[in-house]
């Protein structure tokens, strides 16, 4: 058991060295600032929507939680909610703990198994004295075996502990493979991280659509009434011989283009309230806290732009990419140490006797050691092919690595790049919205006075609507911008952590 123990010793002194490549992190493939135009200069300055203390200045858009940027009540509670019953998430989750389970399980084979054994052993010998064993004649003419006399009846019993075919990790292979099953699961969590961020981006795209959607039908719905009491004028005018039948049948067709707009809207409505329900994972609840409109101001906070270096350690998806690369690194390792002497050790100590009661007395104590080694001479190719495809895989990494800082880079500078012109595109339309309500109510005003025809008055009528559908729709494109700063930023990690289910 001593010399067991002295031999377990010194495997685990030698198992300490690997021929994976030293790693080293590929330089960044973008610029170190964002786009330098006018576009992104007045990102620089333009800000969302909301309170400016709502995030401190210079604090990473990562380390900034999802209820900090999102202050509508409503919307904080359904982050909640899908956070806790996303199918996708779930999954995502489950894919982490899977993944750990296979790191510890490929960590596992750099111990030896040890485990306790006995066996037992009755068989009657035939009388010829055949036997595995071999037979013999002793001095008195007599069919003798090693055990006893032929036909007798052989009995041998034995209990011990050791291992068998340990491999002696000389040169790291099994080392680089737990190395490489390690940062694959680095890479799931930040996969994990990666789906979760998405979640709260994706739950906050389709509440401000939704909003949108009550807000146009809100708005198609006061066009409709305001249309329908002008056309019931319209109509008292014709039947007094005030107008003429060319008047009375545009009001007729903007009323009805008025329901056939609702229709549209309010489908569109229903639709993007069932994605809104698939997101959260179970059905909207009825008791949700009041919520914001989509005009409202406030709806989110300010976020700090950083720098393109910010993203290696804040977008989890480059992070992933470059715990694949590290795997890949570390496969290199293995694939190097299969031109390599492999060792195996199989050693075992404790007792064996021939009867069972014996089986730990005094003179019955055993112990076996029988290493093995193999040197590969001819694979047919096989293990420097293997090292040619882990070098292949490494530089596969390496591209999708400077892909994804590239991706990330090209989606923050599109994000600014919009966060600078949104705002002004908005008070622009507001702008427009005013000056077409005031052209409207005059031209209402010229029509009942009959100095111009309803030509004039519908002309004015559509351009307002028209104007205030678009103020909606960019008020929603705007909140959604932000959100996508948010998400590729990094943000959206922080004040809830999933539960594995």
């Amino acid at each position: 058991m001593k010399r067991l123990a002295v031999t377990m010793l010194a495997v685990a002194t030698l198992t300490a060295c690997t021929l994976a490549p030293h790693y080293q992190r590929p330089e960044s493939p973008v610029p170190d600032r964002w786009p330098a135009d006018g576009a992104s200069q007045t990102a620089a300055t333009s800000i969302a929507p909301g309170p400016s203390d709502t995030a401190a200045p210079g604090v990473a858009a990562d380390q900034i939680g999802w209820r900090e940027f999102f202050a509508d009540p409503r919307l904080q509670q359904l982050i909640e909610i899908a956070l806790d019953h996303n199918r996708n998430l779930r999954v995502a989750v489950l894919n982490v703990a899977a993944s750990e389970a296979q790191f510890r399980i490929q960590r596992g084979n750099l111990f030896p198994a040890i485990s306790a054994t006995g066996s037992g052993l009755d068989e009657k010998l035939p009388g010829n004295g055949a036997t595995p064993f071999g037979s013999f004649r002793n001095p008195s003419g007599s069919t003798a075996t090693p055990n006893g006399i032929a036909g007798s009846t052989l009995r041998y019993y034995s209990a011990g502990i050791g291992f068998t075919n340990y491999e002696l990790d000389l040169f790291g292979r099994e080392r680089s493979l737990t190395t490489e099953a390690f940062e694959q699961y680095l890479a799931q969590s930040e996969t994990r991280r990666s789906a979760q961020i998405s979640l709260v981006s994706e739950v906050a795209t389709d509440y401000f659509a939704v909003l949108a959607d009550q807000a146009l039908v809100r708005l198609t719905e006061e066009t409709l009434r305001s249309e329908s009491e002008s056309y019931e004028l319209t109509k008292a005018m014709y039947d007094h011989d005030t107008t003429t039948l060319l008047s009375l049948r545009q009001a007729e067709s903007v009323v009805d283009a008025a329901r056939a707009n609702l229709s549209q809207y309010e489908r569109q409505l229903a639709q993007d309230t069932h994605a809104l329900r698939l997101v959260l994972g179970q059905e909207i609840p009825t008791d949700l806290p009041s919520g914001k409109n989509i005009d409202d101001e406030g709806q989110l906070a300010e976020l700090p732009e950083g720098l393109p270096s910010d993203l290696l350690t804040h977008r989890p998806d480059i992070m992933a990419a470059e715990h694949d690369l590290r795997a890949a690194n570390a496969n290199i390792g293995a694939a190097r140490a299969a031109f390599l002497p492999s060792i195996q050790l199989t050693a075992s100590g404790g007792a064996a006797s021939n009867r069972l009661g014996d089986l730990f007395s005094k003179g019955t104590g055993t112990w076996s050691f029988s290493p093995n080694i193999t040197l590969p001479i001819f694979t047919g190719g096989r293990n420097r092919a293997n090292l040619d495809l882990a070098h292949i895989e490494k530089n596969i990494e390496v591209a999708r690595y400077e892909l994804a800082i590239q991706t990330a880079f090209r989606e923050v500078s599109d994000a600014l790049n919009a966060r600078g012109t949104y705002r002004d595109q908005r008070g622009s339309q507001e702008a427009l919205v005013a000056a077409d309500a005031d052209v409207y109510s005059l031209a209402e005003v010229r029509f009942r006075s009959g100095l111009d025809s309803y030509l004039t008055t519908l002309d004015a009528q559509r351009s307002l609507y028209a104007a205030q559908q678009q103020l909606v729709v960019l008020r929603q494109a705007e909140l959604t911008n932000q959100v996508t700063l948010y998400k590729t930023l990094g943000g959206g990690w922080n004040q809830h952590t999933p539960s594995r289910q």
